[in-house]
């Protein structure tokens, strides 16, 4: 029989052992300290999640109530957790930020360099305002951060690229690169905050406007709503297409015939 103590970085343990037949038996345990019920459950829980899965439980909360409605505490709440264990993968709001807008990039589909320029950037643009409408909390957002994720950098680095073996010239580049985001922002942006959802609210909502318009006061803005707005089968989200295939059509005007061989300006 015999006594040995194990000091660890919490507390001295003191194991009392019997030695029988070349075998150490632990017969009884001293100055153990159990650990806490709320402090077990917590190491199991923060076993269970990960960073991507705090990520996307802060993308539900956004989607569901917006930016206002995003804190710590509704995201522990989301995953059934206590506030303190988020704070085990990300530090701050900020960190979550930019976490769920990387995400929302990575929801958009790439252009491909090398392709038909103008085909892949109406592609890339008609799927970034799809997403948008999903995420449309993240609009304002999706240029702000200054500590891009993997995904916005491939996204940037793939438009880019696209530009510029579409001929483009890097000033050319950085010109059609804004007038494109600015339109593709600034359309899910005004989309977003009209009072309508889809073709099928509009004529509701378009009568209801013009009970206070005057005809004879606004005889232009009369013309428009009745002869256009409240026919059957107007849908706002259709001048999206027209507007970008507008941009494009007159950004082809300003590619030279031959894409630069060496892929410099």
């Amino acid at each position: 029989m015999g006594r040995f103590v194990c000091r660890t970085k919490y507390e001295t343990l003191s194991y009392i052992v019997r030695i029988h037949k070349a075998s150490v038996v632990i017969t009884s345990l001293e100055g153990w300290n159990m650990p806490d019920p709320e402090a077990a459950r917590g190491l199991r829980t923060r076993s269970r999640l990960s960073r991507d899965q705090v990520l996307r439980g802060a993308l539900v909360v956004a989607d569901a109530g917006g930016l206002g409605a995003l804190t710590i505490r509704s995201l522990a709440h989301e995953l059934g957790v206590k506030p303190m264990s988020v704070y085990y993968y990300v530090a701050n709001k900020d960190e979550i930020l930019d976490g769920i807008v990387d995400i929302v990039f990575g929801e958009i589909d790439l252009p491909s360099p090398g392709g038909e320029w103008r085909t892949e950037m109406r592609r890339r643009a008609v799927s970034a305002r799809s997403v948008l409408r999903r995420h449309p909390w993240a609009i304002p957002l999706m240029q702000s951060r200054t500590n891009p994720g993997e995904a916005t950098l491939r996204h940037l680095d793939a438009n880019i690229g696209t530009l510029r073996t579409g001929g483009f010239s890097v000033k050319m580049t950085a010109h059609a690169y804004a007038l494109i985001d600015s339109y593709v922002y600034g359309f899910c942006l005004s989309e977003s905050s009209l009072p309508i959802n889809g073709p099928e609210t509009v004529p509701d909502v378009a009568e209801s406007i013009m009970e206070h318009v005057a005809p004879e006061t606004y005889p232009h803005l009369t013309e428009f709503s009745v002869e256009h707005v409240m026919k059957p089968g107007y849908d706002f989200g259709k001048e999206f297409e027209f507007g970008l295939d507008l941009i494009l059509a007159g950004l082809e005007q300003q590619v030279p015939d031959r894409p630069p061989s060496n892929g410099r300006s």
